[in-house]
């Protein structure tokens, strides 16, 4: 099951914690070019290793993560520890706070057919690629992935909310959260923390771009192994969530097509052939539309919004070599009837193309489209967790950018190397 180590982190130095607001970057695939420019100003700011500007970014990175070491802008701490992280946060109309508690720390990168791991979404090859490249370059992470487990007792929580007496860091992030940092440093504590989850599997909420970039790593390195017991190269820094007793939050990621050529009058008696469609007006009818039903959708096309609801008559058309779990969802159906069976896009074409994006932003999506530059948005509703956990269990995938999960976990709070040197420590007391 899942192996897990604590780690000795690389921090931003003490004198910089007060800064750290002005450090603390967005993820790289959800960072907005408006944001890089703005984090760009900051030269200390993590963004320049997680999102490096350039086309050989990934070099630029690794002279920075040198210099911020050598100058003590980065400091390495001095034992290994398991960080506990907590984000309270406030969705939309919402008065009371919600907390999401867990703890970040490393894990072995397995395969995803060792199901130690289990994947819900592919992937894009070329963000992968950019992941790799910027992993061997600096060798270290700039970010936690977010894993899921499933502890019903709940052990765990306790400790983690004495850690959160004294903690490291709190401070607000870009998305208006409070992130809180705290730090465990006793061995016998961390020893619980591990053998709590060496009996769990994963679930990979968010970061299947980097955790699969870590795989390859981990294969591209097995040549170059030590006498050490435990290789650098192996290990993932990860986010751990238990999914019970938490706040876990799924956010909408709607499609939005910039492709030539396509016509209303052709689209629409396509689309008509495969959903119901009724015009709802403007898109701020859209916007406070609640989509009960399954397998509906909205649809943004120039100034006017349309509900589209799928035939059930036709759905033994969809996705026929897909298991029921998967067939059912509502993204599995649209990327197969909509971009597939419609737009002639295969499955890679979609993973590949520049025609298709993502946004989880709605009034985004209705400028891009009345201002002419995509041709049209299609608005979903979010998936529930449930089948996020019967997706992962069926072994299946669903398309990309399926699900979002909110809060995201911060970029720069800390950083966990993948240098040997650094690493090496004797970890065989947090398993005696």
């Amino acid at each position: 099951m899942a192996e897990l180590l604590p780690l000795k982190a690389w921090r931003y130095a003490d004198e910089l914690g007060e800064q750290l607001e002005k450090l603390i970057a967005p993820l790289f695939d959800v960072v907005t070019s408006k944001q890089r420019e703005l984090l760009y100003q900051n030269p200390l700011n993590s963004i320049h290793l997680s999102v490096p500007q350039g086309e050989e970014g990934h070099l630029s990175a690794q002279k920075l993560v040198a210099q911020w070491k050598s100058k003590g802008i980065l400091v390495q701490d001095d034992v290994p520890s398991i960080y506990v992280y907590f984000q309270f946060f406030r969705l939309p109309g919402e008065k009371e706070e919600r907390c999401r508690k867990g703890f970040i720390a490393q894990i072995k990168a397995t395969d995803w057919d060792e199901k130690v791991i289990l994947r819900h979404e592919n992937t894009i090859v070329s963000a992968v690629n950019d992941r790799v490249d910027l992993l061997r370059a600096t060798e270290i992470q700039v970010s936690p992935t977010h894993g899921l487990y499933e502890d019903l007792a709940q052990v765990l929580e306790p400790w983690m909310d004495k850690a959160m007496e004294q903690p490291l860091y709190e401070l607000e992030d870009y998305q208006g959260v409070r992130e809180v940092l705290a730090r465990i440093i006793d061995p016998s504590i961390i020893r619980f923390f591990l053998k709590t989850l060496s009996s769990k599997k994963v679930i990979l909420a968010d970061g299947h771009h980097r955790l699969e970039a870590a795989i390859a790593y981990r294969k591209e390195r097995s040549e170059v192994r030590g006498s050490s017991s435990w290789t650098a190269s192996d290990y993932h820094l990860m986010y751990f969530t238990n999914v019970v007793g938490n706040h876990l939050e799924i956010l909408p990621t709607h499609r939005l097509y910039y492709g030539e050529g396509l016509e209303k009058e052709v689209f629409f008696k396509a689309i008509e052939e495969w959903f119901e469609i009724r015009p709802l007006g403007d898109s701020a009818e859209l916007s406070n539309y609640s989509f009960q039903r399954k397998h509906s959708f909205g649809l943004l096309w120039e100034d006017s919004a349309y509900v589209i609801k799928f035939r059930q008559d036709k759905m033994n058309l969809v996705a026929p070599s897909s298991p029921e779990v998967v067939r059912q969802l509502d993204l599995v159906l649209l990327h197969d009837v909509v971009f597939g069976k419609l737009l002639g896009l295969s499955p890679d074409q979609q993973r590949t193309t520049q025609a298709l994006a993502f946004e989880r932003n709605f009034s985004r999506c209705v400028q891009e489209v009345q201002a002419g530059n995509a041709r049209f948005a299609i608005i979903t509703r979010e998936i529930q967790l449930s089948q996020v956990i019967e997706v992962c269990n069926s072994g299946q995938v669903m398309p990309q950018k399926s699900t979002y999960f909110y809060p995201k976990a911060l970029g720069g709070m800390l950083f966990a190397t993948v240098n040997q040197e650094e690493f090496d420590y004797d970890y065989a007391q947090y398993f005696s």
